[in-house]
């Protein structure tokens, strides 16, 4: 069952296991949960409007600084995964991403977990959020709930 206190704006990612995923015992590799909250989190920024790619050019860098997961249930070769990735915390230099992972019926949530990430310029020197980062996302999220009541 899909997490009701789950933070908001939310995205959810879908990914196929492929067999090179796997481990000897036949489940996703602990290790690709991390790729998959990865790629999760690139598509969350593409779906809100401002790709990953676009806030490098801009001068910022997102790089991890802390990361976790939470292994519940295993994911198999094949398995269709849902992964719901948002920003559930925004501090003066840094933000926090959280992650879900659910079977393919969104019925069983397989793993949790979160990344922390610096704000940092082309240096790699630790700056505050500008405040178009975070506006973007909030923005586009305005745009997309007027756009959904209509």
């Amino acid at each position: 069952m899909i997490n009701p206190n789950f933070a908001s704006p939310n995205v959810f990612y879908t990914h196929r296991v492929s067999y090179g995923e796997t481990d000897a015992m036949g489940v996703l590799y602990h290790a690709e949960f991390i790729h998959i909250y990865e790629r999760s989190r690139g598509e969350y920024s593409r779906q809100l409007g401002l790709p990953y790619k676009e806030m490098e050019a801009r001068g910022i860098m997102l790089p991890v600084t802390e990361l976790s997961c939470r292994y519940k249930k295993p994911a198999r070769y094949d398995d269709l995964l849902h992964v719901r990735v948002a920003i559930s915390e925004w501090k003066g230099a840094s933000l926090r991403f959280s992650y879900e992972m659910y079977d393919e019926q969104k019925e069983n949530i397989l793993s949790t977990g979160f990344s922390m990430h610096a704000c940092v310029n082309k240096e790699g020197r630790p700056i505050r959020i500008p405040a178009w980062l975070k506006e973007a996302f909030v923005e586009e999220v305005g745009k997309k709930e007027s756009n959904e009541k209509e």
